[in-house]
C-alpha cells in the first residue's frame, strides 16, 4: 500500500465551522424576556438578576429591561435591571 497519494491530492483542507460565541447584547441595551445575552462555553459570565442559564451555558434574559455587566465575589455577572417607562 502506497504511503504517498497521487498528484493533486492532499491530506489537508478540513476545518470546523465557527461557533459564533460571545456577547450578543451589551451593557445598557434594552432587551425583551428570552433574548440571548451571551453565548459561551463554560461560565465565563455568570447569570445574575433576571438572567437564566441554558444547558450549553448560554445566558438569556428572563425579564425585560436593560443589560448590566458587573462583578460579584470576583465573578463576572450579567444582570437585567428594570427600566422605568416614561408616563405618557
Amino acid at each position: 500500500m502506497a504511503h504517498k497519494k497521487g498528484a493533486s491530492s492532499s491530506r489537508n483542507g478540513r476545518d470546523s465551522n465557527a461557533q459564533r460565541l460571545g456577547v450578543k447584547r451589551f451593557g445598557g441595551q434594552v432587551v425583551k424576556a428570552g433574548e440571548i445575552l451571551v453565548r459561551q462555553r463554560g461560565t465565563h459570565f455568570h447569570p445574575g438578576v433576571n438572567v437564566g442559564r441554558g444547558g450549553d451555558d448560554t445566558l438569556f434574559a428572563t425579564a425585560p429591561g436593560a443589560v448590566e455587566f458587573g462583578v460579584k465575589r470576583g465573578r463576572k455577572t450579567v444582570n437585567i435591571v428594570r427600566v422605568a417607562r416614561p408616563e405618557a
